[in-house]
């Protein structure tokens, strides 16, 4: 079992080593010196204006700012079967892949685009936990683009919406009717967390993770 282990190990190094070796080019500093920029980075030109989109210092929209939108009525949560939200989760997951492989053609660029939004969503997380200073709500200006997805033919648009992710948290909807408690929630979606990430560690999910 061990010495299949190792081989698999050894595979995986080759591999990896190939790839460093492979002359695509490395990310280059900006000219603040150290910050990493991607635009036309190993040539490729689909990464064109790539740092305009959140700033060549904010990779995944980290530094924002929310603007909270004043409601005359309260948005409150109202409790779903899990399922049905799972079912709306996965849609979203899945769209997000055929954004990028239908219009990215460059896998270096998808692989980017793809750390990029994975990164900028899992910031979420600070804010469900209450732990990032940020409310926990979401852009209802760039949530309103949702319908703009598609043309008539079913077909993805390719329209531009009119916004960069510096517009991100400037029309934030805030939802109340959650059941956090400031003297018990900070511990139980701790416990929460850890019981998912033991969860994803325990089915072996962490062997794809990267």
């Amino acid at each position: 079992m061990f010495s299949k282990f190792a081989k698999i190990i050894l595979v995986a190094s080759a591999m990896v080593a190939n790839v460093c070796a492979s002359p695509v080019g490395l990310a280059t500093r900006s000219s603040h010196g150290h910050d990493i920029s991607f635009n036309h980075w190993g040539g490729i030109s689909s990464l064109d204006g790539f740092d305009n989109f959140y700033g060549v210092e904010n990779f995944g929209g980290y530094v924002s700012s929310q603007v909270l939108v004043k409601q005359e009525k309260e948005l409150v949560c109202h409790r779903q079967s899990i399922e049905i939200v799972q079912q709306r989760l996965l849609v979203l997951q899945e769209m997000a892949k055929r954004i990028i492989t239908e219009q990215v053609c460059e896998v270096e660029t998808q692989t980017i685009a793809f750390e990029q939004f994975h990164f900028s969503l899992g910031l979420f997380r600070g804010d469900l936990l209450h732990r990032s200073g940020r409310h926990v709500g979401y852009d209802s200006g760039i949530v309103s683009h949702f319908h703009d997805f598609f043309e008539a033919d079913g077909s993805l648009s390719t329209r531009d919406f009119g916004f960069s992710g510096h517009d991100l948290g400037k029309q934030t909807i805030v939802v109340g009717g959650s059941n956090w408690d400031d003297r018990f929630s900070p511990v139980t979606v701790y416990y929460a967390q850890n019981l998912a990430r033991t969860a994803i560690f325990h089915d072996g999910s962490f062997s794809v993770l990267g």
